[in-house]
């Protein structure tokens, strides 16, 4: 014996229920993304925040790196100070941008007779208010002399 369908349905019946069940759970689910999105994009919107703020911070503390090691060089050479060092510091922190880099900006240093040690603290700008990252590098070389050659 063969099934007949009924007229005008070119499905089997199991077939237009499970579509359906589809379109319920379609009905269903709608408004899902917007509930996703506003779950997400907060979460994207830090993350890109925190990245901000991190490539801020390097940056800043890369300039006052560079700073303490020109510094430390202008220190170093034969007949050299302290002063010298702490102000090629404090100009090259200008010249890279300043407060716009480096807030609160230190500049000490130490000279020795074998050496030198230049420091720079400071904060970086931040995008978080009232909290600003500090830190604090130090750059060290050699100082220049002139010894008398052996006889």
């Amino acid at each position: 014996m063969s099934r007949r369908r009924p007229a005008g349905s070119s499905r089997p019946r199991h077939a237009r229920a499970t579509i359906r069940r589809r379109e319920r759970r379609r009905w269903d689910e709608r408004g899902s993304t917007s509930v996703e999105m506003a779950i997400l994009l907060p979460a994207l919107l830090i993350t890109f925040w925190l990245g901000a703020q991190a490539a801020l911070y390097y940056h800043a503390r890369n300039v006052a790196l560079a700073a303490a090691t020109e510094g430390a060089r202008a220190a170093a050479v034969e007949g050299g100070r302290t002063s010298d060092g702490v102000a090629a510091a404090a100009s090259f922190v200008a010249d890279a941008g300043g407060d716009r880099v480096v807030e609160g900006l230190d500049v000490g240093g130490d000279r020795t007779a074998d050496r030198v040690v230049i420091t720079v603290r400071g904060s970086s700008v931040t995008l978080v208010p009232g909290w600003s990252p500090t830190f604090e590098v130090q750059a060290v070389a050699r100082t220049e002399r002139l010894t008398a050659a052996a006889p």
